[in-house]
């Protein structure tokens, strides 16, 4: 891997006129060497003519709305970076924390990372059913697979590229997040925890997408994949 590795920033978007613009502009800015694949995973607001005045970055768009799985799917197929790491469009999460996230990727320590928004505890600001899905998930990853984890749902995920793409992904949801952990897991791959710092939860009120049922999904999927492949 060169000194300087180039990272795939993967950007699922659905409906985000409000933040988008300003995630482009703090992931230009952001101290690393990237490429920026955004999907329009059928937007019907003035995303894609936002997107449509970014001529710096790989934009996609889906006709219809599939999901943030599928979307990550697509993108990936266009992804020639040494690293890969996901991006929600609706500034959460600080792109300025990505170089921390990947670090030990780029030392050769790792293959897989996590931003962990929970090493000094439950976020404040992040709804309690947020909250009390986020503990059932980490400790259903710790019951089915051994392994410890303090945050299996956060956007930010980083793998080696060639490791992601090797994991066949299925996933058209949330889903995403339970399958990477549970196929990296039943490979034998160790996941790696960094600590975010700059975490800004936001609720549904102001536009947050994930609905119980999805945490009921992210169980399933947990649970399938332990005994299949």
């Amino acid at each position: 891997m060169r000194d300087e590795p180039l990272v795939s920033v993967i950007v699922p978007v659905y409906n985000e006129e409000a933040t988008l613009g300003e995630l482009l502009e703090r992931l230009r800015r952001a101290p690393f060497r990237k490429e920026i694949i955004v999907v329009d995973d059928g937007s019907t607001d003035k995303t894609p003519d936002i997107l449509a005045e970014q001529p710096d970055i790989v934009a996609i768009r889906h006709e219809r709305n599939r999901g943030k799985g599928a979307a990550i799917r697509t993108a990936l197929e266009y992804a020639t970076g040494d690293i890969v790491i996901i991006q929600d469009a609706d500034l959460e999460y600080d792109p300025n924390e990505i170089p921390r996230v990947i670090e030990p990727i780029v030392k050769g320590d790792a293959s897989v990372v996590y931003g962990s928004r929970f090493f000094k505890g439950l976020p404040k600001g992040m709804p309690l059913p947020n909250k009390i899905a986020n503990v059932l998930l980490a400790w259903a990853v710790r019951l089915l697979y051994w392994y410890s984890l303090t945050d299996e749902a956060t956007c930010y995920k980083a793998f080696r590229t060639d490791v992601l793409k090797a994991m066949n992904l299925k996933c058209e949801r949330f889903e995403f997040c339970p399958e990477v952990t549970a196929k990296a897991l039943k490979r034998g791959i160790q996941i790696r925890e960094v600590a975010l710092h700059n975490y800004r939860p936001r609720t549904k009120h102001k536009g947050k997408k994930v609905r119980w049922t999805d945490g009921v999904e992210a169980l399933w999927t947990l649970l399938k994949y332990r005994f299949r492949d």
